[in-house]
């Protein structure tokens, strides 16, 4: 599964670079036009001024056009994200797809996935060592480049932005843009890129939040009859215990109930971990996703359960 999600990730990232120099998606602020597919997407405003069509013709592209577009894609987007919860996130995100490279260098450089982790997570085969912090402020620096110099393409034309840039003839405001935006982007890579996804990224917080008002979204259920074979939960990759918590890259506990896996991005590394576990053992895995009905009936489990801990605990 995670072959498979990385080809997502790749090719998505790819896409999502490539774009704008393919005129695929970006708005010209120089000629004020969108350029959809690799054609002009026009409103029927031009058309209007010049007197060839009516006001309610105009309306009524602008419509067809502009909004009716825009609400089927937001539909469509939140309707997956209702069923599935941040699955874009997980599988598609350019961003994340930077937090998960990010997090194997840093975790080479001091055996932790986030400068603000209080413990170590240790992992076979991997020592942490000081050589490695060159490494991964290099990739926040060039991550952030990257991403600054890919937003701003999508507004001016690619080859100009690329050949001024190779020319050393950036325009000020075009240097003034690449500078600002390459510090802010380097920060938030080097030490709060989690806490953008969890907090500040409004595209998953609107997943997380139709994913959360659905009982039947798809979620992480956890066979709390055999919780007890947690203790001794150890992988080849994660020989301390606790392979799920270790396995997540949003640093989430996937063991907890749903309320607290707000922001989960349903990449299933937990669910891999778990499985490699269990396997070695002949066991089926402790972790699995559910959906619909079986949802549903998970979520009372977890209700019910934190119902009697708080019983027991008064």
């Amino acid at each position: 599964m995670q072959r498979r999600r990385l080809f997502f990730q790749l090719g998505f990232f790819a896409l999502f670079l490539l774009a704008p120099a393919l005129d695929l998606l970006r708005f010209d602020l120089n000629q004020t036009q969108l350029w959809f597919l690799g054609q002009r997407w026009s409103l029927g405003i031009d058309a209007f001024k010049a007197g060839e069509i009516t006001a309610n013709e105009a309306a009524v592209r602008i419509f067809l056009r502009a909004f009716l577009p825009a609400i089927v894609v937001i539909v469509a987007f939140l309707g997956v994200a209702w069923r599935y919860g941040r699955l874009y996130c997980g599988w598609l995100c350019p961003h994340f797809t930077l937090v998960e490279t990010l997090n194997i260098a840093l975790h080479r450089a001091c055996g932790k996935l986030s400068v603000w982790d209080q413990h170590r997570t240790r992992r076979a085969g991997v020592k942490p060592s000081a050589r490695w912090w060159p490494v991964f402020f290099a990739l926040c620096l060039g991550f952030g480049f990257i991403w600054a110099i890919t937003l701003l393409s999508y507004l001016l034309p690619p080859a100009t932005l690329w050949g001024n840039l190779f020319a050393g003839t950036l325009t000020p405001n075009q240097a003034r843009f690449l500078a600002i935006g390459t510090a802010v982007f380097t920060a938030e890579f080097a030490f709060a890129r989690h806490l953008f996804c969890r907090f500040g990224c409004a595209v998953g917080l609107f997943q997380s939040l139709v994913w959360m008002a659905n009982p039947k979204g798809m979620v992480v259920a956890f066979d709390r009859d055999h919780a007890r074979d947690c203790r001794t939960c150890t992988t080849a990759t994660y020989p301390q215990g606790s392979a799920c918590d270790n396995g997540c890259p949003m640093r989430l506990h996937p063991r907890n109930i749903k309320r607290m896996m707000f922001s989960c991005v349903q990449c299933g590394q937990c669910l891999d971990s778990c499985e490699e576990t269990r396997s070695a053992e002949a066991r089926e895995p402790l972790l699995e996703w559910k959906l619909g009905a079986d949802a549903v009936r998970e979520t009372l489990r977890q209700r019910k359960s934190e119902l009697a801990q708080q019983k027991e605990s008064t």
